[in-house]
């Protein structure tokens, strides 16, 4: 007995001997942590210089199936000074430069590839990104007065969104306030910001359109400082913004000088960031948060889908906790366009004042809902996402909703896509097609044609698809029989259609393409009708600007071709609004890359990369639309500017059904 209590004595001693100076250990078990202890347990991470090579290998190797890193060395106008970031140069430099952790090299790594502002081509290191959330009580607006005066200002709803979403840390919230504002947060709902650490407001918010990538566009980056909404599978979602949610713990507080509400004389608060898990880790100390969070799982590397008998291309969970959350892949007309972002959907749900005063109609399909407005004129598709949890249910319900709205009598429709990421590609051109009818613009191609680039790995996957049939059961993004060319006729199962390569000269230096791609979604698998639904004069599709890949084929093709209206709500006035961004023409990651490569039994290829180390993704561009209006050049790099720039006032911030009145009436009469 004496023996085995010296033993387990040991053992604790062991164990506490190794958490002693392990900052990890001061955060285990807690849901409401202080930034600088959680960003302590993060800097504790030394770099491993076997990982950081791992990284960069793969991160480079994967690179070269995306689309646009020389485009991106050096956009055209209206981009050419947001876009320029040569990453080549910038992976060379990582390579070699010394990081005081494992966390800054993170950082460095993350945003230099934010700076390409391309929401596809990311790279997300799950040890660190969305593990955890920083939030503040105050998610501010930008708000329009009856002169035109903007101000920035705490939300209106602020303090309905916190007590309803962070009920268990308002008291820390409330009790930081100073003098007579201790316990009166409430007090600071509609409070216009006069300085955000000593600075004007929009130092702050141009920083953060610095760093914050995503989008091409310098005005939509500044909106996603700001909260907003969006529509999710059963309600509106209230995202906080940039300010009031950060995907790291950035910042430990916020010194801000106000003006409240009926008051006149400036205030200055302190408010603290509180970090909240966002994941069950049930870890102890810094080595098992490791083990648990930062270790590769089973979707981060891709598999041979014959090997393992899976029937389909599994995309990695790992990147579909970053995107709009589409489900797998089931066909080719079940692939995605879609955004990643290191800050995951929001939860946090709209207060009930702000949602739209009627229930959803009819057609309604979780992230698409209907409703009519009181003119007894207009419909609204309220589209949160071009994800669903069924590709066939999006396409029978939009269908079934619109023509049900026009039967009632609707002759005019709002689309908003407000903060919609993108989802199924064949779902965009869907909707432009039974919205617009048929007619040249619509059939055979709703969409945009697309090219992939073409390195000599690429070529050398479909030479083993057609040659040594890699690919019996049509799993492969690469498989011949998955386009058509540029005339719409299908690829031979025997035609390599990579060969030849297109050559080009983008920025100085030379690049490789496929050929010009034609439809990828039509017929469709339900017909659609002979007619338009709707007069494209009175369609007007609305957002924050923050619409992206599959939204953004679809905004695109609505307002180029068919004259569809576009609006932007909220942004700076000086500033013009772009009504999407991030066009692309396919996304996909490292695991779907690396699955092609090992299906086709090319892992030991120089240009393959390495399995990965660490639990991590990384985005690209597969496919690049061409643009409608100069079909040798990308669509990724023309502006999209709003017809209609709409001021939010506080009677209309991040209230739908307030938005979409005011929209019927300054564009439909």
């Amino acid at each position: 007995m004496f023996t085995r209590l010296l033993a387990f004595l040991s053992i604790v001693g062991y164990a506490l001997s190794q958490n002693v100076g392990d900052p990890c250990t001061k955060l285990a078990g807690k849901k409401w942590v202080d930034p600088r202890d959680l960003r302590a347990c993060f800097q504790s991470f030394n770099v491993d210089q076997a990982i950081k090579e791992n990284i960069i290998e793969v991160v480079s190797k994967t690179l070269a199936f995306h689309t646009s890193v020389n485009y991106e060395i050096q956009a055209p106008p209206p981009f050419d000074k947001d876009v320029h970031e040569d990453l080549v140069a910038d992976l060379a430099r990582i390579k070699h430069e010394s990081y005081p952790s494992d966390y800054d090299l993170h950082i460095d790594l993350s945003r230099t590839l934010k700076r390409l502002n391309d929401g596809h081509c990311v790279w997300i290191n799950s040890c660190y990104v969305s593990s955890y959330l920083n939030f503040l009580p105050i998610p501010l607006v930008l708000l329009t007065d009856e002169s035109g005066k903007q101000t920035v200002n705490i939300a209106p709803e602020a303090f309905s969104v916190a007590s309803t979403e962070f009920s268990d840390q308002i008291q820390v919230w409330q009790d930081a306030l100073p003098g007579v504002l201790k316990g009166k947060l409430q007090s600071l709902n509609g409070a216009e910001v006069l300085a955000i650490n000593g600075q004007e407001p929009f130092i702050a918010v141009n920083a953060n359109a610095a760093i914050t990538g995503s989008f091409q566009g310098f005005g939509t980056r500044q909106n996603s400082f700001f909260s907003s909404y969006q529509r999710s599978t059963n309600t509106f979602n209230y995202l906080p913004g940039n300010f009031a949610q950060q995907s790291l713990p950035l910042s430990d507080s916020v010194v801000l000088d106000i003006v409240r509400v009926n008051n006149t004389k400036p205030e200055q608060i302190t408010l603290p960031y509180r970090a909240r898990i966002n994941t069950a880790l049930n870890f102890t100390n810094g080595a098992s948060y490791r083990s648990i969070n930062c270790s590769p799982t089973n979707t981060t590397n891709g598999v041979d889908v014959y090997a393992t008998r899976q029937t389909v291309t599994p995309p990695s969970s790992d990147a579909i906790k970053f995107q709009q959350a589409p489900p797998m892949p089931q066909s080719k007309k079940q692939l995605v366009n879609v955004m990643l972002d290191a800050t995951p959907l929001s939860n946090v749900v709209l207060p009930p004042e702000l949602q739209p005063p009627s229930r959803p109609l009819d057609g309604s399909f979780g992230v698409g809902s209907f409703y009519d407005l009181d003119d007894g004129k207009t419909g609204v598709l309220a589209l949160g996402s071009f994800s669903g949890a069924d590709f066939n249910v999006m396409q029978e319900g939009m269908l079934k909703g619109l023509t049900e709205m026009k039967a009632r009598g609707k002759t005019q429709l709002i689309v908003d896509v407000t903060n919609n990421g993108g989802g199924f590609i064949c779902v965009a051109h869907w909707l432009h097609r039974i919205i617009a009818g048929p007619k040249d613009t619509t059939v055979p191609q709703a969409g945009l044609d697309t090219k992939a680039r073409n390195p000599p790995l690429a070529r050398a996957i479909v030479n083993e698809i057609v040659v040594n049939n890699r690919d019996p059961q049509l799993q492969l993004l690469y498989n011949p029989l998955q386009w058509n060319n540029a005339s719409n006729q299908p690829f031979g199962a025997k035609e390599n259609w990579l060969i030849p390569p297109v050559n080009v000269t983008i920025n100085g230096r030379p690049d490789q393409f496929s050929q010009r791609l034609g439809q990828e979604c039509q017929p469709f698998s339900s017909p659609p009708p002979d007619v338009a639904l709707f007069d494209i004069s009175k369609v007007a599709i609305v957002s924050n600007g923050r619409c992206a890949s599959s939204c953004s084929l679809f905004s695109v093709t609505m307002k180029k071709l068919e004259g569809a209206k576009t609006v932007v709500v909220g942004g700076k006035k000086d500033v013009q609004q772009e009504y999407c961004g991030t066009v692309g023409g396919q996304s996909t990651d490292f695991a779907t890359i690396d699955t092609e490569i090992k299906t086709v039994h090319l892992k030991n290829d120089s240009a393959a990369p390495p399995d990965l180390k660490v639990r991590g993704v990384q985005g690209i561009t597969w496919r690049l639309g061409f643009a409608l209006d100069n079909s040798g050049e990308p669509e990724e790099w023309k502006e999209h500017f709003a017809d209609l720039n709409l001021p939010l006032t506080p009677a209309l911030v991040n209230n739908p059904n307030a938005i979409w009145k005011e929209v019927a009436s300054r564009l439909f009469t």
